[in-house]
């Protein structure tokens, strides 16, 4: 069955059809325009997430990148970043594949319409001036019916003519036309039907990708190890300072007096023999104690042991790739130089002089810089190590101070003036024996400040028993008016009255 021979009195019908199959045609490229536009945006604005995510540091200057949970996140943002591409790649495809050549295609097929019922009216019209010629030579006919023989005959030849004409018409010249408008329309719906199909191809193309960049986020999700990264924060943080061991007694046995000068703690005739030794001890009793200025230098020792350690290791083989740096330019150097000796037009050998003796300068500091830093690096990694030993044999909480006074402390406090300052004028101990006092630890400005600078509460029983000191309570709150200026020691106020110094260890201190 066809058009032309089917359909050959339907010439309207075949107009407004082949009008709307264009039309749907039209109304496709659209929607699929409208779909690049979406997937353009969609592809635009996970582009902007990720970037919104995406570590601001490079890879190599970001710590957090060490971590199993950050690298996780970063790759997941990679596959979305991915993901983001294949919309594009969708959307491009669409783009060409249907916007433009179905547009294209739709603008031929109008051309071809047009182009058939221009000659499908063309044949009508010629059609209807032959009826009207007809009907003429009939009337005429009629009106000389009573003329010679020539008007008859006319009259039977312009019949003659249109019944070709018309059977030509109807069954050779419009057939043709209908069904060359057929081919055109199936051609059309084939087309139509292969667009379609593309709507479902340019996805099926990026699925497997899209499978890939979902297992990527999964496998993302999956490679967080909170294990690893527990050390890898260990191993960046670590301070390899020994945990603090007991506090030897000290003898307060000694009557001291304050200074009259000020309100700060010292000896009873102000000595600097006793801070000098007390600052030393203070060292090895503290060794986490604040400072409030760190000189920084060259060996690192103002870092824990660890992280000095750590940045020894970096420094000395930093100078080992440049001292093989340095040697294999002079390698280079001296084969050249041999080359211009053997073929001298290639270059003068005395020009490379100058360059040979620099690197030799460079490789005889870099060895110097070397047997330095091997030589920091393992004084750095034995105390490292006699750190690590002597912690495991520390205690693991503060212990208690002495409830107890030394046991000539009643004799001395009943001593005379003058046996108290006969004591008093004696040499300090030193650090290998018995501790300083403690009042000796602190500094010399003991200016009140006019409010609290923070609040904090004893962990533990304090028995302040010596002067400068103040005695606590388990569970006390007390007001901080002084931070530790890195002795281990603490000024607070208690809410019932008094006010003097604490071990900062016996303490958990929050700042206003």
């Amino acid at each position: 069955m066809d058009w032309g021979t089917e359909l050959w009195d339907q010439f309207e019908v075949l107009e407004r059809h082949t009008q709307w199959g264009l039309d749907l045609l039209d109304k496709y490229v659209k929607f699929v325009k409208e779909r690049v536009e979406v997937e353009q945006s969609y592809a635009k604005q996970l582009r902007s997430l990720v970037k919104k995510y995406l570590p601001k540091r490079p890879a190599k200057d970001d710590p957090e990148i060490k971590f199993s949970q950050q690298q996780s996140f970063v790759q997941l943002l990679q596959e979305v970043n991915d993901f983001a591409g294949q919309r594009e790649l969708v959307a491009e495809s669409l783009g060409i594949r249907v916007c433009l050549e179905l547009a294209k295609y739709s603008q031929e097929m109008k051309q071809e319409r047009k182009m058939h019922f221009q000659e499908g009216r063309r044949a009508q019209q010629q059609l209807e001036n032959g009826f009207k010629q007809l009907e003429n030579a009939k009337q005429q006919a009629h009106l000389r019916n009573h003329m010679a023989e020539e008007s008859k005959n006319e009259y039977a030849a312009q019949l003659q003519r249109f019944n070709r004409d018309q059977a030509h018409f109807y069954f050779s010249q419009m057939p043709q036309i209908f069904d060359k408008l057929q081919d055109m329309d199936e051609r059309r719906a084939t087309r139509l039907g292969a667009g379609y199909g593309l709507l479902s191809e340019a996805e099926l193309q990026v699925v497997p990708i899209i499978g890939k960049c979902l297992e990527g986020m999964k496998v993302a999700a999956e490679s967080v190890d909170a294990k690893n990264d527990s050390k890898v924060l260990i191993e960046l943080h670590k301070s390899g300072f020994a945990r603090p061991g007991d506090l030897e007694f000290e003898d307060f046995s000694q009557v001291m007096n304050r200074v009259p000068s000020d309100s700060s703690l010292g000896t009873p005739d102000g000595r600097p023999e006793l801070r000098a030794a007390s600052s030393r001890s203070r060292a090895k009793r503290w060794p986490f104690g604040k400072k409030n200025k760190t000189v920084v230098t060259e060996d690192f020792s103002h870092l824990p042991p660890e992280q000095q350690r750590k940045r020894l290791q970096q420094q000395l083989e930093e100078r080992n790739r440049e001292l093989q740096k340095e040697e294999d330019q002079r390698e280079a150097l001296k084969k050249m130089k041999d080359v211009y000796e053997k073929t001298p037009q290639m270059g003068d050998p005395a020009s490379l002089e100058p360059r040979i003796a620099e690197t030799l300068g460079n490789i005889e500091r870099l060895k110097l810089e070397v047997q330095k830093y091997e030589a920091w690096l393992a004084e750095a990694e034995s105390r490292v190590l006699s750190n690590r030993g002597d912690s495991l044999s520390r205690h693991t909480r503060p212990p208690d101070p002495p409830t107890t006074a030394p046991p000539d402390s009643s004799s001395s406090s009943n001593n005379s003036g003058s046996q108290d300052n006969k004591e008093s004028s004696e040499e300090p101990p030193s650090e290998e024996g018995q501790d300083t006092p403690i009042y000796t630890e602190f500094d010399e400005d003991f200016e009140e400040p006019a409010s609290p600078i923070g609040q904090c509460v004893a962990i533990y029983h304090f028995e302040g028993s010596s002067e400068g000191t103040v005695s606590m309570s388990e569970g006390e709150d007390l007001s901080l008016m002084e931070e530790d200026k890195g002795d281990g020691w603490t000024r607070v106020r208690r809410k019932q009255g008094g006010e003097g110094y604490v071990p900062t260890s016996y303490l958990r201190v929050t700042l206003n």
